[in-house]
């Protein structure tokens, strides 16, 4: 049988990672982890028939083997809440293919890749804990090609090998479990060369475990709520006849949103002392109109979503003394989300940021006068 030269042809394609748009843990400091997964490549089946065909085969069955198992190790820096520099060791497992070709021969090829990447990667959070993130980056990888020949087939460069810089990218999901750990969900996307002159794309779908370093933050002094305003009467006058009561004074009543509802939530708790009273007070003056009810949150959270929290909470309350007999008219509840802070915090860690925030989230009551007993 006449003996016939091959050289093997490995090509990659890909398939695009997802990219969609929490909770954060600390908004700066050093972290580290490790993924694990399934990653793919398709095995260009086309350009290998076609090489055996230009070195005299008459025809190849080709079987592929283009699935097997990566993982990453890595480590990052996290710049502020929404962006980081991360980087790390991949090893995105062996991949190949066995051709049956006529005259009979049989030519093995495979392929393995390792290397490590540097990545920026931004993260949008969508509540307390969930998160989505982005990145894109660098990777120098190694590629290690090994080809084999049977029968007609014959192999002159065994085990050719290429280091290559190109680029990656690449999405996922992620949550905290507490401050310090975190779940992460990603796909990515690996430029690489292998070892024979061609490009391909290998992908990566794997799952892993984030872990932030640093010292936990200070708990926040205790917010010590404005007194209330008291009306005082005035001192019994025996001669003179008493003077006349004082024309209306408004103030603004300020609550809680913690006594008022539950975190992350619009619905009223119950009971409500402090909207009854309120409700009565309205009752009694019916002169008042234009009782503004501004529901406000704290930074944490989009935009938008802390805008429609607001909102939702201040007709919560408009709802609540309409319930009591206030007529709807004489209300206006509006909402301003995190706009004008009572106080402002830098804590680190989430649990104590949440807890100093606290007297942002609350809801105004603008326009009334509550006047009580001093015993």
């Amino acid at each position: 049988m006449k003996s016939r030269t091959a050289s093997g042809t490995l090509g990659l394609a890909a398939f695009a990672a997802l990219l969609s748009p929490l909770a954060m843990a600390q908004d700066t400091g050093w972290y580290g982890g490790a993924n694990v997964g399934q990653s793919r490549a398709t095995i260009d089946d086309a350009r290998i028939r076609s090489g055996l065909l230009n070195d005299g085969f008459t025809s190849a069955t080709i079987v592929d083997d283009d699935r097997s198992t990566g993982f990453k190790i890595f480590g990052g820096y996290q710049l502020n809440k929404n962006f980081a520099v991360e980087g790390g060791y991949f090893d995105l497992g062996k991949f190949g293919y066995t051709a049956t070709t006529v005259p009979p021969g049989t030519l093995n090829g495979s392929m393995k890749v390792r290397g490590l990447n540097l990545d920026l990667v931004g993260t949008l959070p969508v509540t307390e804990k969930f998160s989505v993130f982005g990145r894109v980056g660098v990777n120098y990888a190694q590629t290690r090609d090994n080809f084999s020949g049977t029968g007609a087939v014959r192999v002159t460069n065994p085990n050719p090998s290429k280091n290559a810089t190109n680029y990656k990218f690449g999405a996922g999901l992620q949550y905290a479990f507490t401050d310090s750990l975190a779940m992460r969900l990603e796909g990515e996307r690996y430029r690489v060369n292998d070892a024979v002159g061609n490009k391909g794309d290998v992908d990566l779908y794997s799952v892993g475990l984030i872990y932030r370093f640093g010292p936990k933050a200070q708990a926040p002094a205790p917010y010590v709520a404005a007194p209330a305003y008291v009306a005082v009467a005035p001192a019994p006058v025996v001669v003179a006849p008493p003077p006349p009561p004082p024309p209306p004074r408004f103030e603004k009543y300020t609550l809680s949103a913690t006594e008022l509802f539950a975190f992350d939530s619009a619905e009223l708790r119950a009971p409500q002392p402090k909207l009854d009273e309120i409700a009565s007070a309205l009752a009694a003056n019916s002169t008042v109109n234009d009782v503004v009810i501004t529901g406000y949150t704290d930074r944490l959270g989009s935009n938008s979503y802390n805008q429609a929290l607001s909102e939702r909470r201040a007709n919560a309350v408009k709802n609540y003394l309409s319930a009591k007999g206030v007529s709807a008219n004489r209300l206006n509840a509006q909402g301003k989300g995190e706009a004008n802070p009572v106080v402002e915090c830098s804590d680190k860690n989430r649990t104590a940021l949440i807890k100093c925030l606290e007297p942002n989230r609350r809801v105004e009551v603008e326009q009334i006068t509550i006047e009580r007993r001093v015993q």
